[in-house]
């Protein structure tokens, strides 16, 4: 019965004619940015989190004095 009364209601207003500036256009445009832009970075974080592992454990495995100058030989 609400949902038949709230259809009748709904379908018998009329039109809201409201003006909406152009300040709500771009605060909604620029939380939108942020959004995505966090999802982004986020995804790219993740994804480059094994890249930045392997460079950690190679460089690791690199010998700690490499500036020592060999010796000559006489």
């Amino acid at each position: 019965m609400r949902l038949l009364l709230a259809l009748i209601l709904l379908c018998a207003s009329n039109f809201a004619l409201a003006y909406i500036g152009p300040g709500a256009g771009v605060s909604f445009l620029g939380s939108i940015w942020a959004v995505l832009v966090g999802i982004l970075l986020a995804v790219a974080a993740v994804l480059i989190w094994p890249i930045r592992y392997l460079i950690r454990r190679m460089r690791a495995r690199l010998p700690a004095d490499s500036s020592e100058k060999p010796s000559a030989e006489k």
